[in-house]
């Protein structure tokens, strides 16, 4: 007996399969990674952005158009600038869990008080995965009156404090501020 051994050449579709595996949710064939599932299925099962809020307040002054700047500072700053988009994602508290990529406005009708922020971010999810994600935070300008218009505008307001004290013992008996 006589045993006839050929050797076939490996085709382009054995060369691909080589090294992918099948994604455990869907079966589709994807390269290797720590957490074996394709970039779609990780998507539905992973949020990064599940700690940044989707809507925030952003403090505007009427008077002198300026918006408030955490924690206490009033910048001068026009719609759609980079000051107010720095403005903006000063008020979003998870950012600092991610990777910031790309920030932008998106266009909204200025007499609405509404500032949308389209954000790309990065996060590493299971084991060292990267996964990027795009979405909108809706920022609701509210009015409030700064320090210096709200000074003009009461022309009687005055921020002072007053202590009486004994003469001996240096005890405060009564603080009346106003």
């Amino acid at each position: 007996m006589e045993y006839i051994s050929q050797e076939v050449a490996p085709g382009p579709s054995a060369v691909s399969m080589k090294n992918k595996i099948l994604c455990c949710e869907c079966g589709t064939p994807i390269e290797p990674n720590p957490s074996n599932m394709c970039v779609a299925c990780l998507r539905t099962h992973v949020d990064i952005t599940a700690n940044i809020p989707k809507q925030a307040i952003v403090f505007f002054c009427r008077n002198c158009e300026r918006y408030l700047n955490p924690p206490s500072e009033w910048v001068q700053c026009s719609l759609e600038s980079k000051e107010l988009l720095s403005v903006c994602l000063k008020r979003l508290k998870g950012l600092k869990e991610v990777k910031l990529v790309d920030a932008g406005f998106i266009w909204t009708e200025p007499h609405s008080k509404r500032i949308k922020v389209k954000l790309t971010v990065h996060g590493e999810v299971m084991d060292g995965c990267v996964l990027q994600q795009v979405f909108v935070v809706e920022f609701t300008v509210n009015n409030q009156m700064c320090d210096d218009c709200h000074r003009t505008e009461a022309k009687d307001f005055w921020r002072c404090l007053v202590q009486v004290r004994r003469s001996r013992s240096q005890k405060t008996l009564f603080i009346w501020s106003r």
